[in-house]
């Protein structure tokens, strides 16, 4: 028992210990709840296209010393209003836009990388590094974040019938094609919240895990919410700690923990797993059978 107790207690003696936890449970917070709208659009790719478009953004704000967070913002917006208006000005279907997308600008960056003389440690970048956040960091997250969470808890109802119906959202009042822009920014700013704890790889993981796991979990929408946030900040906190003891990457150890509590309910849940259904299928037989 004690062991366990200075597994958890022991990190927290070091300053850069408490700033990695801070960042990690807001980061996993907001991403938590952004995933949901994400799985039941259909989106997860895009979470793929605006976390990898970021990094000629990143690359330049190093270069000019403004926070990566300015010019990582800058470019997954872009990158969102880009892919949008190829979308509606071509007859190229919107996944193949956004591979286009995605790759090109992050290939715009890894060139930026090998040709402009910098001290950018590209790992930092592509993994993240929550245990170097400094101040202006933390400031910049837990603003993103602050104005994220109070946007969605705004526009909740808008954004959930949205998700579920379009078509009666705009048969209401409400703008379709607004909700979709407004979602799409909540994105990009999220990618951005993410990108200093788990960097620019692992980023689309954050985004998805959370929400498809809570998906096989519950059918009520609400109870989702809840227990996608619940599922990113317990991995977030223990995937932290893991790479305090193991030393390993930080952004990989929080998203292996949520994989795994992924594989859980894809096996166990009650209704939605494979293990549930085939129990509940066995039950029916044998109900049918007597």
């Amino acid at each position: 028992m004690t062991a366990v107790i200075e597994w958890f207690t022991v990190p927290l003696a070091f300053e850069f210990m408490q700033r990695a936890l801070l960042v990690s449970v807001v980061t996993g917070t907001v991403c938590a709840v952004l995933s949901c709208w994400m799985t039941l659009i259909g989106w997860s790719l895009l979470g793929d296209a605006v976390s990898h478009a970021v990094l000629p953004g990143v690359v330049l704000s190093y270069l000019v010393g403004v926070p990566f967070a300015v010019g990582a913002l800058v470019f997954g917006a872009g990158s969102v209003a880009l892919i949008g208006v190829v979308n509606r000005t071509s007859r190229v279907k919107e996944d193949a836009v956004i591979g286009v997308v995605f790759t090109a600008m992050f290939a715009v960056g890894v060139v930026l990388l090998s040709t402009v003389p910098t001290n950018t440690d590209l790992m930092h970048i592509l993994f993240g590094n929550v245990l170097g956040v400094s101040d202006t960091d933390i400031w910049l997250i837990m603003a993103m974040a602050a104005v994220t969470l109070t946007v969605v808890a705004l526009k909740h109802r808008d954004l959930t019938l949205f998700a579920f119906d379009p078509t009666h959202a705009h048969a209401i009042g409400l703008s379709p094609r607004r909700l979709e822009a407004l979602l799409l920014g909540l994105l990009s700013v999220t990618v951005v919240i993410a990108l200093q704890a788990v960097g620019i790889i692992m980023v689309v993981a954050m985004v998805i895990i959370p929400g498809a796991t809570a998906y096989l979990l519950t059918d009520r929408f609400e109870r989702m919410l809840g227990i996608a946030v619940a599922v990113s900040v317990v991995a977030s906190v223990l995937g932290t700690y893991a790479s305090f003891h193991l030393n390993v990457a930080t952004g990989g150890a929080i998203v292996v923990v949520q994989a795994s509590a992924f594989a859980l309910a894809y096996l166990f849940a009650p209704r939605h797993g494979v293990l549930g259904r085939a129990t509940a299928r066995r039950r029916a037989e044998t109900t049918a059978s007597s």
